[in-house]
């Protein structure tokens, strides 16, 4: 979903709300470097689990209520992408203690990061930014966006659509203030769609 080449991967990488993901797991498991950062990460192993086995049928059903704004293809079904997620969360569980040790896991959030500036090569958000327009201003957005622009030289954020499967009114407002302040910005396409128009990011490159 981030266009990340083998090259990209040998970076250093920040996740943005890396939540109970497989990623950082699976990354260390290949000797890459990745920290990832999220309010959650205060929590035990064990309380996250708890809060995953409450919160996973009501996922699960409001996927199926809300099929018809995804696409089935690589994933076949609502009991398909349970198993996915649910093998994804088991991975980050397994990990979590260590990488707590190792520092790979922060508990912090956006819109502050406890990094020095352009601390990392690349900084991910997904499934975050833009996806809760709803729910989150677009000053947080615009105060989130300059904080990742800070800490990190390449900027990628997936999706520009919101949990409705709209384009996030957002972006456009994001793009044009960091490009008036001498930022390379594009909307680049990726091969991942999952959510239907969910197959772009907003790539940042910082000075």
């Amino acid at each position: 979903m981030f266009s990340l080449t083998p090259d990209d991967l040998n970076l250093k990488i920040l996740d943005c709300g890396g939540g109970p993901s497989g990623f950082n797991a699976e990354m260390t498991r290949q000797g890459k470097k990745v920290k990832s950062i999220d309010p959650i990460y205060n929590l035990s192993a064990d309380d996250i689990e708890i809060r995953i086995n409450e919160t996973y049928d009501d996922v699960i059903n409001q996927t199926r209520v809300n099929a018809d704004k995804f696409i089935w293809q690589n994933i076949s079904s609502v009991e398909e992408l349970g198993c996915i997620r649910m093998a994804a969360m088991k991975q980050f569980l397994d990990d979590f203690k260590q990488g707590k040790i190792e520092g790979r896991y922060i508990y912090t959030e956006l819109p502050s990061l406890p990094f020095t500036d352009k601390k990392f090569d690349i900084a991910l958000s997904s499934h975050f930014l833009f996806l809760y327009s709803s729910n989150l201003s677009l000053d947080f957005h615009r105060k989130a966006i300059n904080e990742m622009v800070r800490v990190a030289r390449d900027i990628r954020i997936f999706p520009l659509v919101n949990v409705n499967a709209i384009p996030s009114p957002y972006v456009k407002h994001i793009k044009k203030e960091l490009m008036e302040k001498g930022y390379k910005v594009a909307i680049e396409k990726v091969e991942y769609e999952f959510q239907k128009g969910g197959n772009e990011i907003l790539r940042i490159i910082s000075k």
